[in-house]
């Protein structure tokens, strides 16, 4: 791997980098199927990512004809990397071996190790013989949907497809490491603005959050429409606050403490909630919602924007559902992903079904609203939330971090990159953009 980072930091030509030899190992962060019980009897707020996820050298797997060798200069983490981390809602590994039943190349997955993450920039090293658009040399940002075209739905939406999965999450093979093995369909440019460290932390969640704002497959912002954004500061709320705003929209960003309230008005959301100063509490018990609570939140968001929200941004889950619910217009909308705090959901189904609101599922992204959104961090239409970068070592410590709610926006991590900074090579368009802009969420976290 190092003959390959030299390549590329020399600026070696597409030729020259294809000549090089991939080797039998790489260096990656992983958990192991022998230790999925490690966290028997433990509450999920006390386990520790630093315990489970091992960096160390694995077995680089063939290629199959439609992939393509990617080596790593940065990756991001995800809540999918905490749940494979901690074990929840179940071990990973039961995914892995179903991938690994479908065919010869599917074998190569079901493995010992889970090679873990699902965001990624780099430089393309070797392709499969089937790959027609991209070439050794090229530079790249990984979306994670892992999927074919022998599904008739994936025609439709590629979401839809029965063999749907999340890369680095329900495959192998992931991101966080010094080289991943990627479907040619996943790959999109990298901004030529960006570093690697900023380029590798938006496709997982801005994808998520376009898919979820802009797209008529769910949320289908119309200009004027209000929306609610729990965790507008988060990794997913922080992209979707940046997408009412350039559609027109009036954001509601919810957070949970003054600084990140800040945070929000920086990012040019007027009108924000700080949920702890507010001191909601939707539940009474463990059983039993309030519906004074979702009624004063009702008034509270009224109170700043003059009326209910048209769309509610929703993942937080089972805290917030009864809420949400409650708090979207008659005739609107909640766009769910995700349940970070709890998949068993409870409302009141009046206020869904008498009120004529709608529930609407979203889940990442199909390559098309992927490449749009990638597109729009290209034109720095769409800002980085890279808030902390972590070494790859380091990669169980930035999952504990996320897994502690104590990262704005996205926690990056640097695989091959030595050090961070590297990999702008559109510097008078950065100056464009704004390096005030680009580096907001970092800017705030030091």
């Amino acid at each position: 791997m190092q003959e390959i980072l030299n390549a590329i930091q020399s600026g070696a030509s597409g030729d020259e980098i294809a000549g090089l030899k991939v080797p039998e190992s790489y260096r990656a962060a992983f958990v192991k199927r022998s230790e999925t019980g490690m966290w028997d009897g433990v509450a999920s707020e006390d386990k520790d990512p630093r315990k489970s996820l091992h960096v160390d050298e694995v077995a680089t797997p063939e290629l199959a004809p439609d992939e393509v060798y990617v080596a790593v200069m940065a990756s991001a983490i995800n809540f999918n990397t905490v749940w494979t981390s901690i074990f929840e809602p179940l071990p990973t590994f039961g995914f892995l071996d179903r991938l690994g039943r479908e065919s010869v190349w599917g074998a190569r997955h079901a493995r010992d190790e889970h090679i873990v993450g699902s965001d990624a920039a780099g430089v393309v090293v070797q392709v499969g013989s089937a790959v027609r658009n991209w070439k050794p040399g090229d530079k790249v940002t990984v979306h994670c949907n892992h999927v074919d075209d022998q599904d008739p739905s994936a025609h439709d939406d590629s979401m839809l497809a029965a063999n749907q999965r999340i890369w680095g999450f329900e495959t192998n093979f992931g991101s966080l490491a010094d080289l991943t093995v990627v479907k040619a369909n996943q790959l999109m440019p990298k901004p030529a603005h960006l570093t690697w460290e900023e380029a590798a932390c938006n496709a997982l969640c801005n994808s998520t959050s376009y898919r979820m704002i802009v797209s008529p497959h769910a949320g289908d912002l119309k200009q004027g429409q209000a929306v609610l954004i729990w965790g507008a500061t988060g990794g997913i709320g922080g992209y979707a606050v940046q997408y009412v705003l350039n559609g027109g929209g009036i954001p509601v960003g919810v957070v949970s403490s003054p600084e990140r309230a800040q945070l929000l008005r920086d990012m040019g959301c007027e009108h924000v909630i700080d949920r702890k100063a507010a001191g909601y509490q939707f539940w009474k018990d463990e059983h039993t919602q309030d519906e004074k609570e979702w009624r004063r939140l009702g008034k509270d968001i009224r109170d700043l924007i003059g009326r209910d929200v048209d769309t509610v941004f929703e993942h937080p889950g089972r805290q917030t559902f009864g809420a949400s619910v409650f708090a979207a217009a008659r005739g609107g909308k909640i766009v769910t992903c995700a349940a970070t705090s709890g998949y068993m959901i409870e409302y009141d189904n009046r206020h869904l079904w008498m009120k004529l609101k709608s529930i609407v599922s979203s889940h990442f992204a199909n390559y098309k609203e992927a490449w749009a959104a990638n597109q729009l961090i290209a034109d720095g239409k769409i800002q980085p939330l890279l808030s902390k970068v972590y070494s790859l070592e380091d990669t169980g410590a930035a999952a504990l971090a996320v897994h502690k709610n104590e990262i704005e926006g996205k926690a990056g991590v640097l695989c091959l990159a030595p050090e961070e900074g590297l990999g702008i090579d559109d510097p008078e368009f950065r100056e464009k953009v704004g390096e005030d802009k680009i580096t907001l969420f970092r800017r705030t976290a030091s």
